[in-house]
Parts: structure tokens; C-alpha cells; sequence
């Protein structure tokens, strides 16, 4: 069959949540994924025993994100272990009392980016580097950034202060303890989906559109595409004829960096289980460390930014080298023989991601919008970049997906309904 009312472009979570919504209605549908499995940049491996998210691996918002009611109906272990993020244990090289302080100018450096947006929608205009928001030679400020790095997957002076401001969040963070990209995975089991299948054009010039595929030509009333912003920027999928304005817009909403490194560890009991710490307070360029997650055996650290993106391009093992030196620094050499390599991941260098998740770049905090808008009612776009509050998340890419495949289903079916009549 290669004739369909809606083709899907892409299995993450957006694609999923399109694919479920349209399962339940009567018409004909594919997903095309040019990877082996879906998931997307959700991707939980089996390593050492133990279930290791490559992506996203904690339920924001968890009070109110569909995967986790998703992830129960279906069986899985929700962990509500709260994060430690912000603290440091056994307060190595970052006192307590400098924790609070941190803690305090993180929460003064939110509040500028909040009043700064609030000023420049009651203006109706305006937008600027949320770096620009900094307290002038606050000591505290290179932690601030190195936090922007992890959340944002870039540092805050690329980032648009209106964009930064909209995030959602509810603060309620937990883990699925077999993994989210095993939950996701799972939830798509059943679904549709033609794996290494790449797209390569859609021409939308016709009655109907024409998509072009590494196996093929198929037509579709539809397509719903769910592709991150750095491949449409980078004119990873054509169309015919050209959409400027959707290439602008994923222009100004790239794909910041953030990969982490499994490591496993040597008598981990003298370590607390889900305990954290910054590598170094006093730089940008410094790893954030989950100490054995869910209690097991192994450490996580988590780089951001233009040191994710730096250390990827040298390999796996450079990831493991700067996690050592820091260690180091914070609990003698002797750690270094405690700890072994497991896995490190490379979200830049994905050929099907191109980055992590996505950011506003200054001046562009609108273009989630508009790259979200539908073209002629035929073209319709989801994932986490197109989120106006959740997006970075999983849980905002799903929801792009099943209001994009509402909509498309609104259109295709009407025009059926009127052909009929």
C-alpha cells in the first residue's frame, strides 16, 4: 500500500502521540522512521545490567505528564525519589552556606528573566541573551550558566530571555525506573511504523502530496512531520514547493548539546544513593553528577552546552578523561581507579537529531509558533520544538503530536465529509 490519508515523519515521542490519536480514528495512516527503532531521542540502553537512558530520562512536570500515566497503565516502576540537583554531597568543595547563596542568586537571576519578559510583552517588542540578565561580577554567575547548560542544552547567552520565561514547569520531577525510552518504545509497539525508511522530499504542489522515500514514492491527503529543527534547517527534508518561512523559523530554534557518561563504581556504598555534585562551581565548563541513580552501582554525569559539544567531537573516552580529573579534584586521585566506563552518548553527532533538544535563539522566542502552524492544511508540524511551554520534553513533543494529528484529522476528514456530499 502507498497510498494513505495521513504519513506520520518520524517515531519519537511526537510521532507516537500523532500515530495513537489517529489508531483511533478511521483512517489510513503510516509512520515513516529512518531510524532502526523508534523512540527517537528517547533511547534507553541495556548496559552493566541496568536499564540507562541516553535521552530524556526524568518525567518533568511529572504531576502532570502524560508518559507517566502512560508508563503505570503499562506496568512501569515510577521512582519518586526527588532530584538532588543544586546540592552537593558531603558538601565537597561547595560549602553549605555557598549552596544557599547559589541557591539565592539562582532564584534572583530567575526572577530578572521573568520581570525582563513581563516588561518586554507589555511593550510589545523586545528580546535580548538572558546572559545579558546577569548580575555584574556575581561569583556564582558561571554556575548559573553551567545549570542553562543542562536545562537548555546551551549557554544562556544564546538563549532568548522571552523563550527562557515561558518554560513550564511544575518542579515535580521523578524517573521510570526500566527506563523512558523503554516506556515510550513500548507505547509504539503496536503502532504502524516502516523503520529505516527516510524521507527525503514532500511536494505539496498537487491534489495529493507526494512523499519520497528511501523505499519509495507514497500520497497522503496529509503529512504530519515531527522532525527536531536542525534537520529541517539544514534541508534534511525538502519541500516542494519551498517553505521559507518554516526554514526560518527552525533556524531560530536549534538544538542545543547535552550527553551523559555511565560510569560504574567501586565500592559504592561509600557514596549516597541518589546524591549529586557540581564537578567545579567556579566555571561554566563543569559536569553535574548523579550519584547512584535508583541506588545502583554506577555514576551518571551529564554535560551541557559547548563542553558536550567539544568533548563529543574528541570521543567517548573524553567524556570519561574530564569526569576523572574532576573527580579527582574533589576526592582525591584514588578515585580514579573506583570508577569504569560504561557508555557516553553523542546527540550532535546523530545523523537522525543533529542536538539534544531545542532552544530560542535571542529574537526568535516566536518561532515555536510558527513552526507549529499547519501549511494549506495539508502540512502539519509537532514535536518538542514546536511546545509553546513544555518544550526540551518528552511530554511536549507528545502533546504537539496528538494536536497536530486532531488537526489533521479536522481537515482530512472534513474534506472527505465534502467530497461525499
Amino acid at each position: 500500500m502507498n497510498d494513505f490519508d495521513i504519513i506520520v515523519i518520524g517515531a519519537g515521542a511526537a510521532g507516537l502521540g500523532a500515530a495513537a490519536r489517529l489508531a483511533q480514528s478511521p483512517v489510513s495512516f503510516q509512520v515513516l522512521e529512518a531510524r532502526a527503532r523508534s523512540g527517537g531521542r528517547a533511547f534507553t540502553q541495556s548496559a552493566s545490567g541496568h536499564a540507562l537512558d541516553h535521552g530524556c530520562g526524568w518525567l518533568h512536570s511529572a504531576d502532570r505528564n502524560p508518559w507517566r500515566k502512560l508508563a503505570e497503565a503499562a506496568g512501569f516502576t515510577i521512582d519518586r525519589t526527588e532530584p538532588a540537583w543544586g546540592t552537593q554531597a558531603f558538601d565537597l568543595g561547595f560549602s553549605r552556606d555557598d549552596q544557599q547563596a547559589f541557591s539565592e542568586a539562582a532564584e534572583q537571576f530567575n526572577a530578572r528573566v521573568f520581570d525582563a519578559a513581563k516588561s518586554f510583552t507589555a511593550q510589545g517588542f523586545g528580546d535580548q541573551p538572558a546572559a545579558h540578565l546577569f548580575e555584574p561580577c556575581n561569583r556564582w554567575n558561571p554556575l548559573i550558566n553551567a545549570v542553562s547548560t543542562y536545562m537548555s542544552a546551551a549557554e544562556l547567552e544564546h538563549i532568548s530571555v522571552l523563550d527562557l520565561s515561558r518554560y513550564a514547569d511544575s518542579e515535580i520531577n521523578w524517573r521510570i525506573r526500566e527506563g523512558y525510552g523503554t516506556a515510550i518504545a513500548k507505547f509504539g509497539a503496536g503502532l504502524p511504523v516502516s523503520f529505516n525508511c527516510k524521507v527525503a522530499s514532500i511536494d505539496h504542489g498537487g491534489i495529493d502530496l507526494r512523499i519520497e522515500t528511501s523505499s519509495g514514492t507514497l500520497t497522503a491527503k496529509a503529512v504530519i512531520v515531527t522532525l527536531p529543527p536542525s534537520l529541517l534547517a539544514a534541508g534534511g527534508l525538502q519541500f516542494r514547493p519551498a517553505l521559507p518561512r518554516k526554514l526560518e523559523a527552525a533556524e531560530g530554534l536549534p538544538l542545543g548539546t547535552a550527553n551523559k557518561l555511565f560510569m560504574k563504581l567501586d565500592r559504592p556504598e561509600d557514596l549516597p544513593a541518589d546524591g549529586h555534585l557540581f564537578g567545579r562551581v567556579d566555571r561554566v565548563e563543569t559536569a553535574s553528577y548523579h550519584l547512584r541513580p535508583f541506588g545502583r552501582p554506577l555514576m551518571e554525569a551529564y554535560f551541557g552546552g559547548a563542553l558536550a559539544r567539544d568533548l563529543e567531537q574528541e570521543g567517548p573516552e573524553a567524556f570519561f578523561a574530564f569526569a576523572c580529573d574532576e573527580l579527582a579534584l574533589l576526592f582525591g586521585s584514588s578515585i580514579r581507579t573506583r570508577l569504569h566506563f560504561v557508555t557516553a552518548t553523542s546527540w550532535a553527532l546523530d545523523p537522525f537529531s543533529g542536538g539534544s533538544y531545542s532552544y530560542a535563539r535571542p529574537g526568535h522566542a516566536d518561532a515555536r509558533q510558527k513552526l507549529a502552524q499547519s501549511v494549506d492544511d495539508r502540512l502539519f508540524f509537532a514535536g518538542e520544538a514546536c511546545s509553546a511551554h513544555d518544550f526540551s520534553t518528552a511530554h511536549g513533543a507528545y502533546e504537539t503530536g496528538v494536536a497536530a494529528a486532531e488537526e489533521a484529522l479536522a481537515a482530512t476528514l472534513g474534506k472527505a465529509a465534502s467530497k461525499a456530499s
